[in-house]
């Protein structure tokens, strides 16, 4: 070779006992954060940048304080390998992950397309949070392609076709929303309020609203979706597809049911903020408490299993978050 090389590698290794195994862990997934490759046993390799030398001094530290040894060194060469197969090295690696993740989006694509056409709110909110959770397990993936993995470029530009197939739903379901129209508290009392079974978040937060501002003596009762057309007099569906009271354009459950009663509390239009940003995950409001309620929920949806029971929990929960803000 002539010339000044085209890459300067940097080349560790170490050993460590075998115990404790979460010693040995924690510098593996070190390693695995920063996109290293394993070239063989205990020896891995980086591209040469003072980010990745300090990553090495860091765990040559860590290794002693383990009772191990090792140490790394920077190389313009490996005899046995060209600049150009190590780099494929780490697309390969790089490709074994992202190839996981394509699978997450190929569901996600036949979801997303599916309900393209009719705009469904459900499906773009369920889609909108699963996205969510793609777009950053890519982009901590991306974070170690050093070298620019094809697959990654593709995965890419089908993630920025899923979002731009999302905002053409989301701007759809706000041109065909209709106004609400405003509803006679007198006219829905003592009845009883069908929804779906397992109540999670909105239906938790609605079935509270419905019983503390709309109909006192409320009761409630658990379908299957597909039921919806069995309804009898007195029975008010929500939070349900077809239901009367439901998802509206970008409004939740919750913020239909207040809007359509006149609800004009202060503490209610926080609590809708909270529920709106965890049901449909747009982080419209951005509000920091949302995540705190979403874990107790969470917890009472795990260890209850009647659904009667569980909805009243809930309820409790969102009573007590009211009177906190009054």
């Amino acid at each position: 070779m002539t010339g000044k090389p085209s890459q300067e590698w940097l080349l560790i290794f170490y050993s460590v006992p075998a115990h404790p195994v979460s010693g040995r862990m924690k510098i593996w997934r070190k390693l695995a954060k920063a996109g290293a490759v394993q070239l063989k046993g205990a020896v891995y390799i980086l591209p040469v940048n003072d980010e990745n030398r300090e990553l090495f001094q860091w765990i040559i530290g860590e290794v002693k304080s383990l009772g191990g040894d090792g140490s790394f060194v920077q190389t313009s060469r490996i005899e046995t390998l060209t600049d150009s197969e190590v780099r494929e090295l780490f697309r390969a690696q790089r490709n074994t992950e992202y190839r996981d993740l394509a699978k997450s989006i190929d569901g996600l694509e036949r979801k997303v397309h599916s309900g393209r056409a009719g705009a469904v709110a459900g499906i773009r909110e369920s889609a909108a949070g699963a996205l969510s959770v793609l777009r950053k397990t890519f982009d901590e993936i991306r974070s170690r392609d050093l070298f620019d993995a094809p697959l990654g470029r593709d995965l890419g530009k089908r993630i920025q076709s899923i979002e731009s197939a999302l905002k053409d739903m989301k701007d759809a379901g706000k041109e065909k929303a209709s106004p609400l129209s405003r509803k006679d508290p007198k006219a829905y009392q003592q009845k009883i309020w069908v929804t779906r079974k397992r109540p999670f978040i909105d239906r938790m937060a609605s079935a509270w609203l419905i019983r503390r501002f709309v109909d006192p003596a409320a009761k409630f009762k658990f379908i299957d979706e597909k039921d919806i057309g069995n309804l009898v007099k007195g029975e008010i569906a929500f939070d349900m597809q077809g239901g009367e009271f439901t998802h509206h354009g970008e409004l939740c459950t919750f913020e239909v049911l207040a809007r359509s009663f006149g609800i004009k509390d202060k503490a209610v239009k926080k609590i809708s903020e909270i529920v709106h940003d965890l049901d449909v995950k747009d982080d419209r409001y951005g509000n920091s408490a949302g995540s705190g309620i979403e874990e107790i929920l969470t917890g009472i949806r795990k260890t209850i299993k009647d659904d009667a029971d569980m909805l009243e929990k809930g309820m409790a929960v969102f009573e007590m978050m009211y009177q906190s803000r009054t």
